[in-house]
């Protein structure tokens, strides 16, 4: 079974598009459609439908799915078992960062990285978290740098991790700014400024709320840390945000709950990491723990 064959049909189905596809691939249209359709003989079943405006996988297609995600990253696994004899840590990388870590973390990071291994060429995607897991399940990055999740599948190997220590806060003219402490029964008097209820920093504030039989009345959700942290800061409601962006435009508030989210950075469990991607994790693991051994 042709491993460019496989691949052709993965892309086809991740992008949902013959065009976009071949566009990702290198390749003119008809070049991809063959490559399928030869997959499809190979196989003797249609794996795509193709009679309708979107791509459909076929029964055939579905069936056939996780079983070309898995040889695929055995020959990358393979691929990387070669490659660690050579000792050169070089080539591609390509990761993804949540917007938060994009601008409070990767920085750092990314400076020694390039300092250290200027053979590495970085391709970089900034994304919330929740789609960062979707597009590490279709092999589009070998690391991301994520808010990790409760409800994440065993597809996924964690390895680092460490705390982001959550305040509540408020701006300095909001009406709550003139206490140090607020309980949640105060708060649940005022507008909260949160992420989408999808987050775990939601779900986190969202629990606290409903174990006290309190109202949590969101407004204007949204998942970018810094446009919650202006709305905050110009009054318009209190939110929950990490210690690391609470400055002079925000007044703390203590709550007497501790609330904090793990960040960390994720991979797919069953696939090899390259020798750019562990020296990115060894900077990673020393700047963020002090471990420097």
């Amino acid at each position: 079974m042709d491993s460019n064959s496989l691949k052709a049909f993965l892309t086809i189905v991740d992008l949902g598009s013959f065009s976009e596809a071949a566009a990702v691939l290198h390749l003119t249209q008809p070049a991809i459609s063959k490559r399928l359709a030869a997959l499809e003989n190979l196989l003797g079943e249609k794996l795509v439908d193709r009679s309708h405006r979107e791509i459909r996988l076929t029964d055939a297609g579905a069936r056939l799915l996780p079983h070309a995600r898995r040889i695929l990253d055995e020959i990358h696994n393979a691929r990387m078992a070669l490659s660690e004899n050579t000792g050169a840590i070089q080539g591609e990388l390509n990761i993804i960062a949540s917007h938060h870590i994009g601008l409070h973390h990767l920085p750092t990071w990314l400076r020694r990285f390039s300092r250290e291994y200027p053979e590495v060429r970085l391709n970089l995607q900034f994304m919330e978290s929740d789609a960062a897991y979707t597009q590490m399940l279709k092999r589009n990055a070998e690391l991301a740098f994520v808010t990790l999740s409760d409800s994440m599948g065993s597809q996924f190997m964690v390895y680092q991790q460490w705390p982001d220590p959550m305040a509540f806060v408020v701006g300095p003219d909001h009406d709550l700014s003139v206490q140090d402490s607020a309980s949640l029964e105060d708060l649940s008097r005022y507008p909260a400024i949160l992420p989408d209820t999808t987050t775990a920093t939601y779900r986190t504030v969202s629990r606290l709320f409903l174990e006290a039989n309190l109202p949590l009345n969101q407004q204007i959700p949204t998942n970018y840390l810094e446009t919650i942290k202006m709305m905050t800061s110009v009054g318009l409601g209190w939110s929950v945000l990490p210690l690391s962006m609470a400055d002079e435009s925000l007044h703390r508030l203590e709550s007497g709950h501790s609330i904090s989210r793990v960040l960390g950075a994720i991979g797919l469990s069953g696939r090899q990491l390259s020798q750019a991607a562990k020296a990115l994790l060894d900077i990673v693991r020393q700047e963020e723990t002090g471990d420097s051994t």
